[in-house]
């Protein structure tokens, strides 16, 4: 099939730009060192070519993510990297053992939902600086205590420093080194040989993680570009031109086609986003430039999580030809 042939609009994946990322990703953070965040892509298929480059721990988002990793025989190492207080549905992979199954606590409350889960492995999530998820740092070993307590293994710490994922170059470095410098303190009360944190946009600025949480840096978007910009873009909505007038065209992808939380993205050749609705995107056309109905452009999203999350499938595509389609099957709850 051809890029042309498929509907509007769709979702490309560049499988030379694709795995260019994921060879660069590798060569810092191989085989194990890695834990792919699949809440950025959804997709089981596109999880085994990571698992192929030697990544066969996975990170999770929700209980679905972490079933159907389970279903396609992707279990060896996966966390949910989540609070959650309905692990139930984890129970049956858990007695089939059929995955290895580890989830973040930071609370009584969410310890008790593992140790009714029957889930035999937790993190303890830390708090380090983003006002989300996660213990305050000096009740880590508290916690680790009452997780032994119920019973289950405690693997370690996780961190998330998302507060300095687009923090500028000048002042990164310092800032990741003082938010792990609480995770660590707290690795030191809980025990374990796991300390996981980390993400594309400090990808080679965390080195006192023992493995990253990355999932963004493979497909990328125009939020990430600027701040992991060894990553290329790789994932584009297809999209056809609907109507054009003297200054200006319309897409027919909107809101309903992309993540619009990071802003507008970047039309490619023909102009600039205006702004975009339910099923439209305007953009300025530059001058210059013949376009015309029925032409297909390409769009980069300002965000790849929510953008796939609203599609059904990624096409694969080397150039014209469309070589393989991926489901995004994990999506939901």
């Amino acid at each position: 099939m051809q890029v042309h042939e498929l509907p509007t609009p769709s979702l490309l994946v560049d499988v030379q730009a694709f795995d260019r990322n994921v060879a660069t990703m590798a060569k810092r953070w191989p085989g194990l060192k890695l834990r792919p965040h699949v809440k950025a892509f959804k997709s089981t298929a596109l999880a085994a070519r990571l698992a192929e480059a030697g990544h066969r721990a996975f990170c999770c988002a929700t209980v679905r993510e972490m079933l159907g990793m389970a279903a396609a025989g992707l279990g060896d190492d996966l966390l949910l990297a989540n609070e959650s207080l309905e692990l139930g549905r984890l129970t049956p992979v858990v007695e089939r053992g059929v995955a290895r199954i580890t989830v973040a606590v930071d609370s009584e409350e969410t310890i008790e939902a593992a140790a009714k889960a029957r889930v035999p492995e937790v993190l303890i999530d830390v708090n380090v600086g983003l006002p989300r998820c996660g213990c305050d740092p000096p009740d880590a070993g508290r916690l680790a205590d009452a997780a032994r307590a119920k019973g289950m293994t405690v693997r370690g710490v996780m961190g998330y420093e998302g507060h300095l994922m687009r923090e500028p170059g000048d002042t990164k470095a310092d800032l990741v080194e003082r938010s792990m410098g609480m995770l660590l303190v707290a690795a030191e009360a809980v025990g374990g040989d796991v300390v996981s944190g980390g993400g594309t946009g400090t990808w080679d600025t965390n080195t006192w993680i023992t493995e990253l949480q990355a999932g963004s840096y493979c497909l990328m978007d125009t939020e990430y570009t600027p701040h992991a910009g060894d990553f290329e873009n790789a994932l584009f909505v297809n999209t056809t031109v609907i109507s054009r007038s003297a200054k200006w065209g319309v897409l027919d992808a909107g809101l309903k086609a992309f993540g619009m939380d990071h802003g507008d993205p970047k039309v490619l050749d023909v102009g600039d986003c205006w702004f975009v609705s339910d099923e439209h995107l305007t953009f300025g056309v530059a001058d210059g430039v013949e376009v015309a109905v029925g032409n297909r452009v390409r769009v980069v999203p300002a965000h790849v999580d929510p953008t796939v999350s609203q599609h059904e499938r990624l096409h694969l595509v080397d150039g014209d030809d469309v070589r393989e389609v991926w489901d995004v099957d994990l999506r939901g709850w």
